[in-house]
């Protein structure tokens, strides 16, 4: 544990609070498509929660971000289905689980079904907040609290890539699928970055470019 991990976890457990309670209280635009591949995705990555055991905090953490996700996945599609906006969220995910899914099987660290499983974990969430952020461009805004959920879920990924980069000199470990993965997915946020700076955090409303 080092302090990168630590803050990307905490920054990654603020946005799905941050999430939880914006479906909660305004019900709009969020994406119910990109939160199904967020619940794919840690289902596929925790596998392993039957199989081993590493420590309390990291089990802890796999357990949350599981029924966080499904938590999700229910406000959106079951509580709060009159409210969701499935017109605007219309983002063919077909075209990131099915090749996703094919890159994992051809590029993995071992050929076993858990291993291939979660190199698709890691594949598929470099590019699950595509539907979000698509959805956004549609609707031409988003309010504050979605952009500090999307802000704190890609800080999460690019504390995580200082937390590989602190392994590889401090432990010698080094692995590539995850760190192209990470820089895959922190590029995908980097636009909306720097539309955090300059417009929500000088009190104006976000937009992206349709």
């Amino acid at each position: 544990m080092n302090i990168f991990r630590l803050t990307g976890d905490l920054s990654h457990l603020a946005a799905i609070i941050i999430l939880l309670l914006k479906i909660w209280k305004s019900r709009s635009c969020i994406s119910g498509k990109s939160q199904i591949l967020f619940a794919i995705v840690f289902t596929a990555r925790y596998l392993d929660l039957l199989t081993s055991f590493i420590s309390l905090y990291n089990t802890s953490m796999k357990v949350i971000y599981i029924g966080c996700a499904y938590a999700t996945v229910y406000l959106i599609y079951a509580k709060f289905r009159a409210t969701y906006d499935g017109n605007h969220d219309s983002f063919r995910v077909e075209f990131l689980v099915v090749p996703v899914g094919g890159l994992a099987v051809l590029i993995n660290h071992t050929f076993s079904p858990l291993e291939i499983l979660w190199t698709f974990s890691i594949y598929l969430e470099s590019v699950a907040i595509l539907p979000q952020l698509f959805m956004i461009s549609k609707t031409g805004e988003a309010e504050t609290i979605t952009t500090h959920y999307l802000f704190c879920l890609g800080m999460y990924r690019t504390l995580y890539l200082f937390n590989w980069v602190w392994r590889f000199y401090f432990e010698g470990f080094f692995d590539l699928i995850a760190i192209v993965a990470g820089l895959v997915q922190t590029v995908l946020y980097c636009d909306f970055f720097y539309l955090y700076v300059t417009k929500v955090l000088k009190g104006k409303k976000l937009s992206l470019p349709a």
